[in-house]
């Protein structure tokens, strides 16, 4: 038996049909706004019903809330209690803190933290996403106890910000114990869709340590490979640098090891007095710009290659120093002493004993 029509006012047509051809509705609208159209088109309540996949008495219910109280019937009504409520600083609070010991665990999870809770692990993750909450994480840090930290950062950085006039300003360091790894079958090469694949495992043919200077004017690198990484080395190290620069003043900025404050070392900087040497402050070797370029030549020329002896890594990174200084650009240092030494100046709360 065919239902009788629905009586729909234009306008209210117009608006329903609106409502089945836009991209952003509800889905639960779209659909009882076709239930009323195919109703008051004369379409019967099981035919709507099995157009739409729904259950015969859902199509009367929503005919019957048309009847009732117009378009305004097919939204959905409050629910009766109390609204759920969730209290995010909670979520977070809880968060911040250590699990309890009976987990086991260093930190929380959003499926552990939602159980914890007795909430969904998806709003968890809501609210860690919202409040940039990342327990997943773990950063180092480490407090400098340099008792001349204030002298030391404010020299270093006015050597870089206002170069001496007539001066060479050389960042010297050395990178020790780089592997000549040799994998343990050939490298497969990138191909579309495919990035390069090597072997996890690998043969290990020795080690060379580079010790490196970078003239921050320039950002060209004078640098040598020794085999092993003493004082000695880094004395001859120096006398190279010098035999580099045979003229001018240089001031050399280095970090504390040990080996670069030698009797030795000492007594030949003492014996040359255009050299000037600059120390960083303890544990802040950050400073010293070379280590940027130790990082370049890690990403482009160590990490992913493959040598089959220390005389093919010496003369792959001799390669890459002789590709970079034609096309090389200083590194730009923007950060001010007061800057710097306003995110030093906080609570120590490391124990400098250990």
């Amino acid at each position: 038996m065919r239902a009788a029509l629905l009586s729909v006012p234009d306008a209210d047509r117009e608006l329903l049909e609106k409502w089945v051809r836009s991209t952003t509705m509800k889905a639960g609208l779209v659909q009882r706004a076709r239930v009323v159209l195919l109703a008051a088109d004369g379409v019967a309540h099981a035919e709507i019903a099995r157009r739409l996949s729904i259950s015969r008495q859902t199509v009367i219910n929503w005919r019957a809330r048309y009847e009732a109280s117009g378009v305004n019937g097919l939204f959905d009504k409050d629910r009766s209690g109390r609204p759920r409520t969730l209290d995010r600083n909670k979520v977070i609070a809880v968060t911040v803190k250590p699990p309890p010991g009976k987990y086991g665990v260093t930190h929380w999870s959003s499926r552990l933290l939602a159980s914890h809770l007795k909430i969904g692990h998806g709003t968890v993750a809501r609210v860690w996403r919202e409040h940039g909450v990342q327990p997943w994480r773990a950063e180092t840090f480490k407090f400098s106890t340099d008792p001349e930290l204030v002298a030391k950062v404010t020299d270093i950085v006015g050597l870089y910000l206002e170069p001496p006039e007539n001066a060479i300003v050389l960042c010297v360091d050395e990178k020790s114990q780089i592997q000549a790894l040799d994998r343990t079958a050939p490298t497969l090469p990138m191909r579309i869709g495919i990035p390069e694949r090597q072997t996890h495992d690998y043969v290990r043919h020795g080690t060379t340590t580079l010790f490196a200077a970078l003239d921050i004017a320039t950002g060209k690198v004078t640098g040598i490979c020794k085999p092993r990484h003493r004082h000695q080395e880094f004395l001859m190290f120096l006398k190279h640098v010098a035999r580099a620069y045979p003229d001018q003043q240089l001031h050399l900025v280095m970090d504390n090891y040990a080996t670069h404050k030698k009797q030795e070392v000492r007594d030949w900087l003492d014996s040359n007095p255009r050299i000037t040497v600059h120390f960083t402050p303890t544990s802040a070797s950050w400073m010293n710009l070379v280590e940027v370029w130790f990082g370049i030549i890690e990403r482009q020329a160590i990490h992913r290659g493959t040598f089959r002896s220390v005389t093919e890594l010496t003369g792959k990174i001799r390669a890459f120093i002789n590709g970079w200084n034609p096309r090389a650009q200083p590194f730009v240092w923007t950060k001010t002493p007061e800057e710097i030494l306003k995110k030093a100046n906080r609570p120590t709360t490391s124990n400098a004993g250990h």
